[in-house]
């Protein structure tokens, strides 16, 4: 993957200063037939409905895509094309509204191992794995952007979601496209959050750089590249927290994005020995501790030294 430039639409976001702007109900310039190899464009269509329980969510994600192209012509699917969807309206429509007065009980419901346990001012924060092997906060359920009483998971398996709405986009466009299902998560070792990719097809979520060599030459044996995530992470810059704008539209990655569904986005979970950080800083202690008590000398019952 080489560094691109990308292009945003974000409606609600000010013209970059010194930008040139089109005369008053002009429309806008249209893009090039064709993006150059070192450029990206991501846009997220406006007017998804809210998603309920048992709605089709392709035939929504059609009439949105099919509206926005009508309208912008320059935006009219085409092979290449990845979409990336928020997890949430995945949830909504599978039914994974779930109603539940105590969010942390739903956490523990879909937890099947414990990272890290850390309370604060605001309560307590359980970093775990969840029954898709990812390890995030609160295992993914979220009690934001759904009515009071109720929490949403994620989907059960955000692979098989992304197949339906790739087969259905392309019953419905003929175009061959990828779709990424996205959440967001935190990072061990930095602030703030960012979305990653949790469910995937027709996109290979990995670039496997080893065996290549950088650009003196020298071999590369450790460099794979999590596109998947990257491309998580740009469309979010353009669909938002709050703005209502569940789906992006990448163009300019049309290398990615493969004739069969692939893997998925397990292909970017670490499992078991790959996995270096089973357990956070405190309970690594804890449990170090603990075991070093447990293999005392039996000659030495009182000790509590584990020298």
């Amino acid at each position: 993957m080489s560094a691109r430039s990308w292009t945003s639409e974000r409606g609600d976001l000010p013209d970059a200063p010194g930008a040139p702007k089109a005369p008053d109900g002009a429309a806008p310039s249209p893009e090039p037939a064709v993006l150059g190899a070192d450029e990206l464009r991501i846009w997220a269509p406006r007017g998804l409905p809210e998603v309920r329980p048992g709605d089709d969510l392709v035939a929504l994600l059609v009439t949105l895509l099919d509206d926005d192209g009508r309208t912008r012509p320059d935006r009219v699917l085409r092979d290449g094309d990845v979409l990336v969807l928020t997890s949430k309206v995945v949830s909504k429509a599978e039914g994974r509204v779930v109603a539940a007065d105590d969010r942390e009980q739903a956490i523990t419901d879909e937890t099947v191992r414990v990272v890290a346990t850390r309370e604060h001012v605001g309560g307590v924060t359980r970093i775990v794995e969840n029954r898709l092997g990812l390890v995030m906060a609160a295992a993914g359920v979220d009690a934001s952007n759904t009515p009071q009483g109720t929490v949403l998971l994620l989907p059960i398996d955000p692979d098989a979601s992304a197949r339906a709405v790739r087969a259905g986009i392309a019953a419905a466009f003929g175009v061959r496209v990828g779709v990424l299902v996205t959440d967001t998560a935190g990072r061990p070792w930095r602030d703030g959050v960012t979305d990653i990719t949790i469910g995937a097809a027709g996109f290979a979520v990995l670039d496997d750089l080893r065996g290549g060599s950088d650009s003196f030459g020298r071999p590369l044996t450790m460099t794979v590249t999590a596109v998947a995530d990257e491309v998580a992470a740009a469309a979010e810059l353009v669909k938002g927290k709050v703005g209502g704008r569940p789906l992006a539209v990448v163009r300019g990655l049309e290398a990615q994005v493969t004739d069969d569904d692939g893997p998925g986005a397990r292909a970017l979970v670490r499992l078991g020995e790959q996995d270096m950080f089973r357990q956070g800083s405190a309970e690594a202690y804890a449990q170090g501790w603990k075991d070093a008590l447990d293999s005392r000398p039996p000659s030495d019952p009182e000790s509590t030294d584990p020298a």
